[in-house]
């Protein structure tokens, strides 16, 4: 595993713990909004060894309840596995935030017990993903397949959407409740610009866009929730 950033202490990231934020290097998407282009399209420059992170790991227990690993995209790496047996056996929560774009091992590290919460990044409606992933001609059917193995259960999971002006629209959130109809947690979250996108000229949805997004969502997934807002 390729970890090039630590963020010791968050409330928000684990929802109902306390945990830390590890951030792995690179992703095959290349979604304009990312808030984290340094991870996804340059070569890194703070990578932590294994050494600091279990020396991190054992000074936190008792501290923090688990750790979030995000991106880029973690189930890039083939080794996580080996990575999230290392974080269980400090005795920690796991939880993943995922593009979904590899179920194979997504299905695997839930079927070995290794991750207790999945955040799977809903980019937007089946028809509006090559653009939003930028990349032309998108294969949907691993982000689909990833879709279905969260809503059968096999782990604690949420799906979410970053909202841009730019990007989405009302008919995209039809097509998103359609799809994930029967979820048991989704949210749409507004885009916050982080001063370092891949892409340039995006704005936040508007209060009010984000508010009739959810309506719209709502005829489809009644538990949906705004977030960030």
């Amino acid at each position: 595993m390729r970890i090039e950033g630590l963020r010791k202490l968050t409330l928000l990231d684990y929802p109902g713990k306390v945990a830390c934020t590890l951030f792995t290097h690179g992703c095959n998407f290349r979604c304009p909004f990312c808030h984290n282009a340094a991870l996804v399209v340059r070569p890194g420059e703070g990578e932590i060894t294994e050494e600091e992170l279990r020396a991190f790991l054992e000074k936190r227990r008792g501290i923090l309840d688990g750790v979030c690993i995000t991106g880029g995209e973690p189930l890039l790496h083939n080794d996580i596995a080996d990575f999230l047996r290392i974080i269980r056996s400090y005795g920690y929560l796991v939880k993943l935030d995922t593009n979904g774009s590899r179920p194979e091992l997504l299905r695997s590290i839930i079927e070995q017990g290794l991750v207790d919460y999945v955040a799977m990044d809903i980019k937007s409606s089946p028809e509006g993903y090559a653009k939003v992933v930028g990349i032309p001609d998108f294969d949907i059917t691993p982000i689909c397949e990833s879709v279905s193995i969260l809503k059968n259960g096999a782990a604690d999971y949420e799906f979410r959407t970053t909202v841009t002006a730019e990007l989405h629209s009302d008919e995209d959130f039809h097509a998103i409740g359609k799809w994930l109809t029967g979820a048991k947690a989704y949210y749409l979250q507004q885009f916050v610009d982080s001063g370092d996108l891949i892409g340039e000229n995006l704005h936040a949805a508007s209060d009010e866009d984000m508010r009739r997004y959810l309506s719209v969502v709502r005829s489809y997934l009644p538990n949906a929730e705004l977030r960030g807002m």
